[in-house]
């Protein structure tokens, strides 16, 4: 089975990074993702809720600012993570 292209040539493992509760904070996401592997984190964890659109901001921008830098080895994409429903914010 091939990867999806959203995976394809950014991942430098096969590897999502758990969305942990409290711990997976946009740092760390961003480390992950410019490390090659998926960053997450859990919704809940960005309270009150524009704090979540802060984060998402962040995460996008710091990711396409890195991919800007280095074209050769763009990021690996992120996830937040709500109940059973995935959103992108890569």
């Amino acid at each position: 089975m091939s990867l999806p292209a959203i995976l394809q040539g950014r991942l430098s493992v096969p590897v999502i990074g758990a969305p942990m509760f409290i711990v997976s904070v946009p740092d760390l996401v961003i480390a992950r993702c410019k490390a090659g592997i998926v960053g997450s984190f859990p919704a809940l964890n960005a309270r009150p809720p524009e704090v979540l659109d802060a984060w998402l901001t962040r995460i996008r921008g710091e990711l396409a600012a890195h991919d800007a830098a280095h074209p050769a080895r763009p990021a690996a994409p992120s996830r937040s993570t709500r109940s059973c429903t995935n959103r992108t914010t890569g």
